[in-house]
């Protein structure tokens, strides 16, 4: 299962984290247009890792109708305090200058989108619809190595809308990058029939099957060398592809399928072909890896 942490929050100006000394910037004077909803939460409190990204993707999802700030008690004891804050995680919402709402305890996510909808109310605004910031945002916490906030937030928005195809596969993605194939495998097979089909649901799909096979990689030194020395060993070359993949060099795994594909298309029932195809689907379609294999895959199939 994913290790759950407070982690980073997304690129821009809508999340934050801010220190004591920033308290009245950033949230008094930085609530008089726009409201600011302020997390105390600490390192070592486990429901606040819980709340930080499911509170995060909600705020996101507000398209900028409202702000957060993150506030570490342990490093901001003099406005926990003043706050009188006496457990954690609690959530304070600011509008110009004043507390209009809060709660304390980790909310599941029907409650937290009702917390901000009465915040961006009371402030005269209105949420916009959608979750396409909120997905972003989960993407690039996946991106830059933040796994587990990354599945904390896709589980979010799925809180909101259960049938999210993007974020069913970034759900399915963050739980192949910590290893958990089984659980991701589970996730998969979860998705409602209606978005099944889905192309992100599918791309999950091929990214789950090349990470099996990425477990029985062989050693890509000794495959290379097999292939140099029988370069007609159909088997020892699909191996090395599939061990180059799993090292993450996807352009050197397309460019020994293909020369397998020249080789011999039908071996193995044209396994060449199928797992190029899988790769091709598991990466991003505008991928140069994707556009130059497929260029080349079609001109030796209409050669």
């Amino acid at each position: 299962m994913l290790e759950l942490g407070q982690g980073a929050a997304p690129a821009g100006d809508l999340v934050k984290d801010i220190t004591e000394a920033e308290f009245m910037t950033e949230v008094v004077d930085g609530s008089a247009e726009v409201p600011v909803i302020v997390d105390f939460w600490a390192p070592w409190c486990g429901p606040c890792k819980q709340l930080g990204p499911a509170l995060e993707a909600a705020v996101t999802a507000a398209k900028g109708a409202v702000k957060m700030v993150k506030v570490n008690v342990d490093e901001a004891q003099m406005i926990a305090g003043q706050m009188q804050i006496q457990s954690i995680p609690t959530v304070y919402a600011f509008y110009k200058g004043q507390p209009v709402d809060g709660f304390q305890g980790a909310l599941p996510p029907s409650e937290l989108k009702a917390f901000i909808e009465r915040v961006v109310q009371a402030s005269g605004g209105d949420v916009s619809g959608g979750l396409d910031d909120a997905i972003a945002a989960a993407e690039e916490m996946l991106d830059q190595g933040a796994v587990a906030d990354a599945a904390q937030t896709f589980a979010a928005i799925l809180g909101e809308d259960p049938v999210n195809a993007k974020a069913y596969s970034g759900l399915v993605r963050a739980h192949i990058a910590v290893g958990d194939l089984e659980q991701a495998e589970a996730v998969l097979n979860g998705a409602p029939a209606e978005i099944s089909k889905a192309p992100e649901l599918e791309a999950a799909h091929a990214q789950l099957e090349l990470a099996k096979q990425a477990a029985d990689a062989g050693p890509i030194a000794e495959l290379t060398a097999q292939v140099e020395a029988e370069p007609d060993n159909a088997q020892a070359r699909f191996d090395l592809a599939q061990a180059m993949y799993a090292a993450g060099d996807a352009e050197g795994a397309v460019a020994q399928l293909l020369e397998l594909f020249k080789r011999d298309r039908e071996w193995n029932d044209g396994a060449a072909k199928t797992q190029l195809f899988t790769i091709f689907e598991a990466l991003k379609p505008n991928d140069p890896v994707v556009l130059n294999g497929r260029r080349k895959l079609s001109s030796m199939i209409f050669a």
